[in-house]
Formats: structure tokens, sequence, C-alpha cells
């Protein structure tokens, strides 16, 4: 156990490294199979102290974006976090395995120039979120919530909540 530790930290010392213009950190730990990557050089992310990233997890930070990630943060295994605007984890956050967290969409309609629709995705300090969650652009999770396995979130969840997605069939048809 302490070995993988030893070395998860070692890794993210070595991503720290080849990131340095990027990546703001103190010590944390990047088990196997779990990949740091900023693909501009204006991407901006902070890691504190003492976050711990567990296997096949993902972290892309694309163009102007800007990743934070408070103390003592747990990311289970294959979580994917895709930044290109601004996403913001705080301290104490649970993060089971599975879980999406996206600031953006793809413009689909063409509404724009631009090919993504960014925004923001604010969790707050102290938030469980289980299994298989899917986190969408323009989301402020509050404080001490908890967000319910299988739940896709967009919007507003207050602090102290739980928040439990409910689904049914539904069809939105979109013109081309």
């Amino acid at each position: 156990m302490y070995m993988s530790h030893s070395i998860g930290i070692l890794r993210a010392y070595v991503n720290a490294l080849v990131y340095f213009k990027n990546i703001e950190s103190s010590i944390f730990s990047l088990q196997s199979n779990s990949r740091i990557e900023a693909y501009s050089k204006h991407a901006k992310i902070y890691i504190g102290k003492f976050v711990f990233i567990r296997k096949h997890t993902s972290i892309r930070v694309d163009q102007h974006g800007e990743l934070r990630i408070e103390d003592k943060v747990f990311i289970n295994d294959n979580c994917h976090i895709n930044c290109a605007h601004r996403i913001s984890i705080g301290r104490l956050t649970k993060i089971a395995p599975h879980v999406s967290i996206n600031d953006h969409d793809h413009n689909y309609k063409h509404l724009t120039g631009d090919h993504l629709i960014k925004g923001e995705v604010i969790i707050g300090e102290n938030v469980w979120i289980g299994s298989n969650v899917v986190i969408l652009r323009d989301t402020f999770i509050g404080d001490n919530a908890v967000i319910a396995a299988g739940s896709v979130v967009k919007g507003h969840v207050p602090a102290n909540t739980v928040f439990l997605n409910k689904r049914e069939k539904s069809y939105i048809p979109y013109a081309n």
C-alpha cells in the first residue's frame, strides 16, 4: 500500500514537471494509467494538498481553461474531467468511480462560430458525488451536497441537500 502511494506521488511529480508552466500543485497522488493533460500553453491547473486521483482517470484542460482542485479531494477510478473554461472542486469532496465532469458542450446547432459552448462547474466543499454521475456545464453544487449515483446534473444544487435524478423517457426533436 505504501509503495503504491509513493509511486502515485512520484507520477504526480513527473506530471507536474512535464506541464510545469500549466500546473501549480503541492503533494498529490496520481495512480497508474491516470493522466493530466494541458492542451494549451494558456491552460491553468491548480491541485491542492493531499489530492488523491485513482486509476484510469483522465483530466484534460483545453484552450484558456482553468481547473482548480482544492485540498484533500478524492477522485476515484475511471473519472473524466474535461475543462475548456472553468471547473472548481472544493476541499474534502469525494468523487466515486465513473464520474464525468464537463464545463462545455459541442455546438451541434452551430448557432455561433465556436465549436464549443462553454460554461462553469463549481462544486462546493465536502460534496459526495456518487458513481456514474454526469455533471454538465453551468452547474453549481453547494457545500455538503450529495449527488445520487447515476444522476445527470445541470443547474443549481443547494447546499446540504441530496440530489436524485429520476428518469423518464422523453424525446426532443431538433432541426438541422
